[in-house]
């Protein structure tokens, strides 16, 4: 396997530009297995590669592809408008990545959220074409009842839409609470198809994304974590 120099290892996985990531290593601020590295441009082998930099513990990754939870009142933008972009609540190298959310959640609507800096991951999660299927759980004003299931399951007509769009599967949690599954990622879809068949969603979360859930993950609001390959292939089963 080829080596690839330490000042070229910290750039690629967002630690500044290469002249900063050389300041890093002759300033003694980097070390492997324990051992201070200062010889920038010594080769090493990046798989499996585990470095410290001020102390903290990093893992060499070519993509980075995490879930968060993602809390009320945060944008999922680089450039938000009237909230904090979720972004904020990332490590600063991984913005200096390209990380970025893969789609949206609008921002009252909590749950299971992506973000990777790997394009064609983006745009396979994010395509009407894979009909990946995600799963939301909704707060209503109204009581759930029957028909509201088989409205949702039936199809509603929203504005600007050519066609009836339809959950995939719907089901009454409670009174109050309704779990619905949709593929087409509709701006403010769940909302609108709710509305659509005469309720009023007060509160959105999303819980799963393909088989992937937010409880097997764990995450409290506003955490974080990298994604396994098991957890990869989660999110390709249909």
């Amino acid at each position: 396997m080829s080596k690839i120099t330490l000042d070229r290892i910290l750039q690629s996985q967002g630690f500044g530009t290469r002249k900063r990531c050389r300041e890093l290593i002759n300033n003694g601020d980097v070390s492997i297995a324990g051992i201070t590295i200062t010889d920038s441009l010594i080769g090493i082998e990046t798989e499996k590669l585990e470095f410290e930099v001020d102390d903290e513990c990093h893992r060499f990754r070519n993509r980075i592809y995490i879930a968060i939870n993602k809390p009320a009142n945060y944008e999922c933008s680089r450039r938000p408008s009237h909230h904090p972009s979720l972004l904020t609540m990332l490590p600063e190298q991984f913005i200096r990545r390209d990380v970025q959310p893969v789609g949206r959640l609008d921002v009252d609507t909590t749950g299971l959220m992506l973000l990777s800096d790997d394009g064609a991951f983006i745009h396979a999660q994010s395509s009407p074409k894979r009909h990946v299927p995600k799963v939301y759980v909704a707060s209503v004003a109204e009581p759930v009842t029957a028909n509201l299931v088989e409205v949702l399951l039936g199809g509603v007509k929203l504005h600007d839409e050519p066609e009836k769009l339809a959950a995939i599967r719907c089901n009454k949690i409670d009174r109050h609470q309704i779990e619905i599954v949709v593929e087409q990622g509709k701006y403010h879809q769940v909302k609108r198809m709710l509305a659509a068949a005469g309720n009023h969603c007060t509160a959105l979360r999303r819980s799963q994304i393909g088989l992937l859930t937010l409880d097997e993950l764990s995450l409290a609001p506003g955490e974080w974590c990298h994604l396994n390959d098991a957890q990869l292939e989660l999110l390709k089963a249909k």
